[in-house]
């Protein structure tokens, strides 16, 4: 939180780096060419960013050359949320700025890709090979029949062939979607079945935590109850041959063909992304071509600061948006890294040894990963040479104070710490890196550009320096053009515009201060109301998990129906750890003493460990659901929980609290 006095930052660019950054030339060329700001830095080219919403994307367009095969008859034809229209009248495709490095003959034969996993260092594949990879599957797509708006799925892990499937899919105008091969069978089918695809592209199997896993049951099952299949291709990751009636990768990419691009209208869809779905069936994302291309070309080219010459590494899986994030780097010419395999393999320190092996010089990671590290006192700097390393990024929940702090202490003390929030729902980030802008501990450096992000208390009216829900009053090009599957809208619209009409409501608690930076408290819908002071859970976890004994932990603040109100909190121990009198009030001294006496828990309960949905959020809402007495099945969506049986304990403690009421 923040104070009269503005705290010291905890990094500060130098002026070289400010000189150097691509939004500060930016901010020059967009100055002289399109009435900018010129001075006023950062705050006044986010201020312009917004009022001047057209003039910025235009601005955005021009300055990446965006090429529209067709031009743009206006930049936002209609402004209304949802339903906001992204220049109506241009055709382009994403895939053909993708491979575009691989027309420059002085690059064609640097790596586009770097791929790693648990037994091999990193592979290369040339701009020149990923292009004509995806010329060849582009066309054997088309010969089995998928055109444009067909979707085609991946049940792949971070592997070149997914990034090729997908180049490839979208050089054909085809829709992409794809899940991670530790999803079981249920999980994918309660995306896939949604969208009815048209390929499926399956691995054999997979390697994680020095095992390999074999999933063709799996992918059996799949074929099975996917009946709009037209084709499988089989990705032997471990060696195996083709099964019967699939296609075999390398006979689809061997063939040097030239891509041809399927110019497509701007709202196109792109892929499908999928919500973690704690309850009903996932949402099924929709996002465009056009309104995904403009917004990673912005967030990667200007926020992230890559270009030509960088290597940019996030630890990802393809069930997660953050894979297409990262597949977005080569649209400016950036090799992106792959890592299949475990993080903490073959020990927890591995992910700084690949940002080593790989000379990344962007490494974007979870926030439950820093503080792994720093609980199990892995020296990065220390082990590794980290010499190249311009910025660590961190997602997933929000960085603790303490994540800073090691960051700055373990890695590098002139380190650029990039603590990042968005969400699926719009494949980007609301806030977090900006290069030339100072970071404060616990903080998110500023709203991001064309991003009108407020605070908002509940009459609707933004606030500055006090807890609000964190809001988007103008449209973004990477919002979904829909849901698929939801013919009136009416999905779309609860999902984020109930609350507020015409105002995108996210979800989140947010601390907007008067510097600009942002601070997320956590879910709003999850949040900690006790006696009329409001807390996000990651305030507690963020206190609570800074003792060694707590490995992870879990905080519910429960209405109850005589009015009371019951707040728990569930606690995963290291291992050595006992739960006993004495760690029970150290925990709640912690509380009382760093947050407010008010969140102090009414009980801490140990537990065999906290469940998370499969793209790694601790699940609060459904077991809320369950500690008020909701159905197992009706509470969540049993594809989308990483352990099922940990949601049994949280159901057994709710029915043994009725049965001692009643």
């Amino acid at each position: 939180m923040t104070s009269a006095a503005s705290p010291a930052p905890l990094w500060q660019p130098d002026a070289d780096r400010i000189a150097a950054a691509h939004v500060t030339r930016f901010q020059a060329w967009a100055a002289e060419r399109y009435g900018a700001p010129a001075e006023g830095g950062y705050a006044a080219l986010h201020r312009w960013s917004v009022t001047e919403l057209d003039t910025f994307w235009t601005a955005v367009a021009d300055w990446f050359d965006v090429r529209f095969s067709t031009p743009y008859e206006r930049v936002l034809g209609s402004r209304a949320m949802p339903g906001a229209e992204w220049f109506p009248g241009a055709t382009l495709n994403y895939a053909e700025h993708a491979l575009r490095t691989a027309e420059d003959p002085a690059r064609a034969d640097e790596p586009a890709l770097l791929s790693v996993d648990e037994t091999h260092g990193p592979t290369p594949l040339s701009w020149a090979e990923l292009r004509s990879q995806v010329g060849s599957l582009a066309a054997e797509l088309r010969a089995v029949g998928v055109r444009p708006g067909d979707r085609v799925s991946g049940y792949l892990p971070n592997v070149p062939q997914a990034v090729v499937a997908f180049l490839a899919s979208a050089a054909v105008g085809a829709v992409w979607t794809s899940c991670a091969p530790d999803f079981g069978a249920r999980s994918v089918l309660d995306r896939f079945q949604q969208v009815e695809p048209v390929v499926l592209f399956a691995v054999d199997g997979y390697r994680y935590g020095g095992k390999e896993h074999d999933r063709t049951a799996t992918v059996a099952e799949l074929r099975a109850e996917l009946p709009t299949l037209r084709a499988v291709i089989h990705v032997p990751l471990l060696g195996t041959p083709a099964p019967e009636g699939a296609l075999d990768w390398s006979a689809l990419t061997s063939a040097d063909t030239e891509p041809v691009f399927e110019q497509v209208p701007f709202a196109h869809p792109l892929w499908v992304l999928y919500s973690s779905g704690t309850t009903g069936l996932p949402k099924a994302i929709v996002q465009s071509q056009g309104g995904i291309l403009l917004e990673h070309f912005k967030q990667i080219g200007l926020h992230c600061d890559l270009g030509p010459g960088d290597r940019f590494f996030w630890y990802t899986s393809t069930g997660w948006m953050m894979w297409n994030f990262l597949v977005s780097g080569l649209l400016t010419g950036t090799t992106i890294v792959l890592y299949d395999g475990s993080p903490g393999y073959p020990d927890t320190g591995a992910q700084w040894g690949i940002a080593e092996q790989t000379g990344a010089t962007l490494f974007g990671t979870s926030a439950a990963y820093v503080m792994a590290c720093r609980k199990a006192y892995v020296h990065p700097a220390r082990d590794h040479d980290l010499s190249k390393i311009a910025c660590v990024a961190t997602t997933g929940s929000p960085l603790p104070p303490d994540g800073f702090r090691w960051l700055h202490d373990e890695v590098a003390d002139d380190l650029w710490i990039a603590s990042v929030s968005g969400g699926t729902d719009v494949c980007t980030c609301f806030a977090g890196a900006v290069p030339t802008l100072p970071v404060h501990i616990g903080e998110l450096q500023a709203a991001c550009l064309g991003t009108d992000l407020q605070a908002w208390d509940p009459q609707g009216e933004p606030v500055i320096d006090e807890v609000g829900e964190l809001v988007i009053t103008n449209p973004m090009p990477s919002m979904p053009v829909r849901f698929w599957n939801d013919p009136d809208g009416s999905r779309y619209h609860d999902s984020y515009f109930d609350m507020y009409p015409g105002v995108w409501r996210h979800g989140d608690w947010i601390t907007l201060t008067d510097r600009g930076s942002v601070v997320i408290h956590g879910r709003s819908d999850s949040t900690l109301n006790r006696q009329g002071v409001r807390m996000g859970s990651a305030d507690i976890y963020e206190a609570v998990e800074r003792l060694p004994e707590i490995r992870e932990s879990l905080v519910i603040g429960l209405e109850e129906p005589d009015g009371g109100y019951w707040m728990p909190l569930f606690v995963h121990l290291a291992e050595g750890a006992v739960l006993d009198d004495t760690l029970r009030a150290r925990i709640k001294t912690t509380i009382r003493q760093e947050l407010s006496p008010r969140h102090v828990p009414d009980t801490i309960i140990e537990v065999p460990a906290v469940p998370h949905t499969l793209t790694g959020k601790r699940i609060e809402v459904p077991v809320k659901r369950l500690l008020q007495g909701t159905e197992l099945t009706k509470a969540v969506n049993p594809g989308s929980v990483d352990n099922l049986e940990l949601l049994h304990f949280y159901e057994s403690l709710a029915q043994e609290r009725r049965a001692h009421r009643s």
